[in-house]
């Protein structure tokens, strides 16, 4: 149906796909890829208005991982299985660099995004993948004839991503990204979360999500929430910090943690001060 002005939050929220790609062409097809190129995404990505809805393929690990930044606080986060190689007398061969990652989503952005990705699972079509007493985001997705299902979301923890499909892309019997992919990613996430204090997620107040999230940060020109997307997409600064850790990261332009962010806590286990798992594939194994 046609619902008339939405703000882009209930768009995101209720997946409503004309929004998405008024918005893709009024800030520029290369615009949204040279931001998917900054969080992660590696695959082709190809310059249309349909990019909004999913059309240029990705792998479920890049798509995860682009979703980090979004978890901690603004930081790139390359997914990753090696972290070291040594000999067996101790000699170092081979040491990743993936511990001090670029900034890639400024702070006040993070904030928006996380405010507007809450409202998925509280509100809109994430609503199976909740977790009990726990702040989470995420966001569903479905393609064409149902071959595919997906949900990708994350608390203050970590991380995680949910594909269904067939192998062959076949149809499947109308599962959607919001059923079946959010139930399982609900139940894994519980689990996963066993025995930890909730937190909140970065930028939100108590947990809760940003009910203006367009005025969680200065603007320029308006205070319309696409002013901020559009400068967002537009740079690529990244500016200079202290001390910490992060995530993970690429191999160029890596600055510390700044801005008295608070790292993720450890999954299974207490907050760490200075430590933390930095890969996803440590999160899986629990190493």
């Amino acid at each position: 149906k046609y619902r008339g002005e939405v703000t882009l939050a209930s768009a995101l929220a209720n997946s409503l796909n004309t929004i998405a790609a008024q918005l893709v062409m009024e800030v520029g097809p290369g615009e949204v890829i040279k931001l998917a190129r900054r969080l992660g995404i590696e695959s082709d990505l190809q310059s249309n208005a349909s990019i909004a809805l999913g059309t240029s393929e990705v792998t479920l690990v890049e798509l995860t991982s682009a979703y980090a930044p979004f978890m901690n606080g603004g930081y790139k986060a390359t997914p990753h299985i090696i972290r070291r190689i040594s000999t067996a007398d101790g000699k170092v061969l081979y040491e990743n660099t993936y511990d001090n990652p670029p900034r890639v989503l400024e702070p006040n952005i993070v904030s928006m995004m996380n405010g507007m990705m809450m409202r998925v699972i509280t509100e809109g079509t994430g609503k199976n993948a909740r977790i009990p007493g726990w702040p989470a985001a995420g966001k569903s997705g479905t393609t064409q004839s149902f071959r595919d299902a997906l949900f990708v979301g994350y608390t203050s923890n970590l991380t995680t991503g949910v594909w269904f499909g067939n192998d062959d892309g076949k149809s499947m019997k109308k599962v959607t990204g919001g059923g079946l992919p959010a139930k399982a990613w609900g139940e894994f996430m519980t689990a996963a979360h066993a025995g930890l204090s909730p937190s909140p997620l970065f930028g939100t107040a108590n947990g809760d999500p940003l009910q203006d999230p367009a005025r969680a940060a200065p603007q320029q020109g308006g205070d319309q929430l696409f002013d901020i997307i559009s400068r967002t997409l537009d740079t690529d600064e990244r500016p200079a910090g202290n001390g910490g850790e992060a995530v993970a990261t690429d191999q160029t332009g890596a600055v510390p943690l700044d801005d008295g962010l608070i790292p993720p806590a450890d999954v299974g286990g207490e907050r760490q001060t200075g430590t933390r798992r930095t890969t996803l594939f440590d999160f899986l194994v629990g190493g």
